[in-house]
C-alpha cells in the first residue's frame, strides 16, 4: 500500500500482518475557485458586497503554512467582491502561536496578494472586549478595521470539532490569552470538546462568541475530502462551518472495530513538517468517537505515523513549549497529572500526546529527527515495517487527519 510522506508517497508492506484499510467514502471532487465563486452567488446570510462600503479599510485573514488552504483562490475571489481599492486591504496571516511564514511561503500561498501579507504577532495585538472574562484581543490591523473577512478550512479538528469560521481570526490573529483559556486543561475536559462536534461543544461555542466580537463578519471557507476539495460556503461564520461540516461528516466518516494492535496513520505534507502536527493523527485516531485499538488492558496498542518532520518538533512559540514539556518528562502518566494544573499556550498538544501516550504507544518512523522523537516519550523507528510487530492485526488509515473514525 501507498502512504503520504512529506510531498510524496512511501510504500508498506506488511505481509505477515492481518490488515484493513479505513478509506472514507469521500465524494466526487470540485474545483475550489469554481467551488467559492458559487458559494459568494448562494451566501449564508447578506453578501459580502452589501457589507463593505466603498471608502472602508478591510483586514482578512488567511490560513498560515500549516493548512492546506487554497488561499491564493479565496483571496482572488474575495478581490472580485470587494467595492474598495486593493490598498485598503490588508492579510494578515493567522498564525496563533506558530512560526512566521518566510516571504517565499507567503509568495507561493498567497499568489499575487503577498505583498499586502503581514504575519501576526501575537505580542502585539488590541484588546476588543472579553468571553467569559477573558479578554478577546487581535492583530492591531483587524482591530482597526471597517469590516473583516477570513479564508479557511473546515477540517476535523480535536477540540473545535471542525476548523474554519471564527477560529482563523480568534486564534489565528489573537492574543495568548485566548488561546490560553480556549486551550487549556479545564475547557478541553469540558463534554462535548471533541473531534468532529461543532453543536454543543463549548470550545467551538466560545470561538463563535468571540467572533462576534473581533469577527470575521463574512468568510469564505472550503473543506476536503481524500480525492480533494469537497466544496465551499461563506457568509456568517457560524453557518459555515456548519454546512461544512456537515458535507465532510457524510464524506470522511468510517465505520471500524476495535482491538487492532496496531493503527498505521498516514498524514503527509503540509501536516508532517513537524511533531507537534504530525501526532494529530494520533490523537484524532485515539481520542475521536471509537478509538480502534480499544482500551483498559495492559497493551493496549500502538499508532504508527510515518512523517518526515523537517521542522523537527516544530519552530513557534506553541511548538516549543509542545517539544519542553515532552522532552522534559519521564513518563506521560506523570506529564498529564501536572498538566491537568495548568500550561502555557502551545502546551496543550503536550497534554493530549500524553493523554494518549498513557495507553498507547506511538511510534513514528520514516523521519529526518529520530532524535526528537525518541526524547518525547516516542519511538522513532527507520520504517512502517519495523514498527509494527509480525503477526499483528493492523487498521491503515492513510489519512489520518481527514478520516472520522465512528
Amino acid at each position: 500500500m501507498n502512504l503520504p510522506l512529506g510531498d510524496g508517497r512511501l510504500s508498506v508492506s506488511l505481509p505477515s500482518c492481518s490488515v484493513d484499510v479505513a478509506r472514507p467514502p469521500g465524494g466526487a471532487p470540485v474545483d475550489p475557485r469554481t467551488a467559492a465563486e458559487a458559494a459568494m452567488e448562494r451566501p449564508h446570510g447578506p453578501p459580502l458586497a452589501g457589507l463593505v462600503n466603498s471608502t472602508d479599510e478591510v483586514a482578512i485573514v488567511v490560513t498560515d503554512v500549516t493548512r492546506d488552504t487554497p488561499d491564493d483562490v479565496l483571496l482572488d475571489v474575495l478581490f472580485d467582491h470587494l467595492p474598495v481599492p486593493r490598498e485598503n486591504v490588508t492579510v494578515v496571516v493567522g498564525l496563533g502561536l506558530h512560526r512566521p511564514m518566510t516571504d517565499a511561503e507567503l509568495r507561493d500561498g498567497l499568489g499575487e496578494y503577498a505583498d499586502l501579507a503581514v504575519n501576526h504577532d501575537p505580542d502585539s495585538v488590541v484588546a476588543l472586549g472579553a468571553v467569559d472574562g477573558c479578554p478577546v484581543s487581535v492583530h492591531p490591523a483587524v482591530a482597526d478595521a471597517d469590516v473583516v473577512l477570513s479564508t479557511g478550512m473546515a477540517e476535523p479538528h480535536q477540540y473545535a470539532g471542525f476548523s474554519g469560521g471564527a477560529k482563523t481570526v480568534v486564534i489565528g490573529a489573537g492574543s495568548e490569552s485566548i488561546i490560553r483559556y480556549t486551550h487549556g486543561p479545564d475547557m478541553l475536559s469540558r463534554d462535548g470538546v471533541r473531534l468532529g462536534r461543532v453543536r454543543g461543544n463549548p470550545f467551538r461555542e466560545t470561538l463563535d462568541r468571540a467572533g462576534l466580537i473581533a469577527g470575521p463578519d463574512f468568510c469564505l471557507n472550503v473543506t476536503k475530502g481524500p480525492d480533494g476539495f469537497l466544496g465551499a460556503a461563506a457568509g456568517n461564520p457560524i453557518s459555515v462551518v456548519r454546512s461544512l461540516a456537515a458535507t465532510a461528516r457524510e464524506a470522511l466518516s468510517v465505520s471500524v472495530d476495535t482491538n487492532y494492535d496496531a493503527v498505521v496513520c498516514g498524514v503527509g505534507a503540509p501536516k508532517d513538517a513537524n511533531l507537534y502536527q504530525a501526532t494529530r493523527a494520533a490523537t484524532y485516531v485515539a481520542l475521536g468517537d471509537r478509538n480502534p485499538l480499544g482500551s483498559g488492558s495492559d497493551d493496549c496498542g500502538r499508532l504508527v505515523i510515518p512523517a518526515a518532520l523537517p521542522e523537527g518538533a516544530g519552530e513557534g512559540t506553541g511548538e516549543k513549549r509542545f517539544f519542553d514539556a515532552l522532552s522534559s518528562a519521564t513518563d506521560a502518566a506523570s506529564l498529564y497529572e501536572s498538566m491537568r494544573a495548568g500550561y502555557e499556550p502551545g502546551a496543550q498538544r503536550a497534554f493530549v500526546v500524553a493523554r494518549v501516550l498513557r495507553d498507547h504507544d506511538v511510534y513514528v518512523t520514516n523521519s529526518a529527527s529520530p532524535d526528537v522523537v525518541n526524547s518525547c516519550l516516542m519511538h522513532a523507528r527507520e520504517s512502517v515495517e519495523d514498527a509494527v510487530e509480525p503477526g499483528s492485526r493492523v487498521l491503515v488509515v492513510p489519512n489520518a487527519l481527514n478520516t472520522l473514525l465512528v
